[in-house]
């Protein structure tokens, strides 16, 4: 088994899911209809994603038992719709806005970043420091933030905001600095470490202009 076998399995399964569990709490509203096309949208994207450009990390052998603990794992994303759909309450026009549009730029964030890092790597190894990753050296990771941030806003429940910032310090974090690390061989990160930020884009600092960098 590959370390992305029980990712994809997660992701491909959230739609199934979802009207699962529309149908056992006879719940067919607007919220979890909206909530049913952004995180099933997203899983469908992720695959699609992993059959156009793959992410060599999750290409790691792993074993039968730790594939499982971690499907297990990613379940915890599925509490937010739990807890939308169980509850029946319904989120105001004003907060499925900003859930759909944040959802919307974290998908652009996310998987444009993915995509530029994998074709610029793929035919010109090295530091890449434009476009997506210009001002920001994380912004894959800041859009799959932004995208479960969506789902949890639209939960009306603290809950999945803890489970997010779990997900942010205990898997996240450790991903970017090790990132990082592995970018410091390279001479010109340092002055492009000035000119991006770690996590959120430094919007007022200057592009550090073309030099190329890689990105584990």
């Amino acid at each position: 088994m590959k370390l992305k076998h029980p990712i994809n399995a997660h992701k491909g399964l959230t739609a199934p899911v979802i009207l699962a569990l529309m149908g056992i709490y006879h719940n067919f509203s607007t919220a979890p209809w909206i909530y049913l096309a952004l995180h099933g949208g997203y899983g469908f994207l992720w695959l699609l994603k992993d059959r156009i450009y793959p992410d060599k990390r999750w290409e790691e052998d792993i074993s039968l038992g730790l594939g499982f603990s971690l499907f297990l794992f990613l379940g915890a994303y599925w509490i937010a719709p739990w807890l939308l759909i169980s509850s029946g309450l319904q989120p105001s026009n004003f907060i499925l806005a900003i859930a759909v549009f944040l959802n919307i730029v974290g998908v652009f964030l996310h998987y444009s970043s993915d995509a530029q890092k994998y074709f610029t790597l793929k035919y010109q190894p090295g530091l890449i420091t434009d476009g997506f990753f210009a001002r920001c050296r994380n912004t894959n990771y800041l859009g799959e933030f932004l995208i479960y941030g969506s789902f949890a806003l639209l939960s009306l429940h603290w809950l999945p905001f803890l489970i997010l910032a779990g997900f942010l310090f205990g898997v996240f974090l450790p991903g970017m600095l090790q990132k990082d690390k592995s970018l410091s061989r390279y001479p010109e990160f340092e002055r492009y470490k000035l000119h991006s930020g770690f996590f959120l884009p430094k919007v007022f600092e200057p592009s550090s202009g073309s030099i190329n960098e890689e990105h584990s």
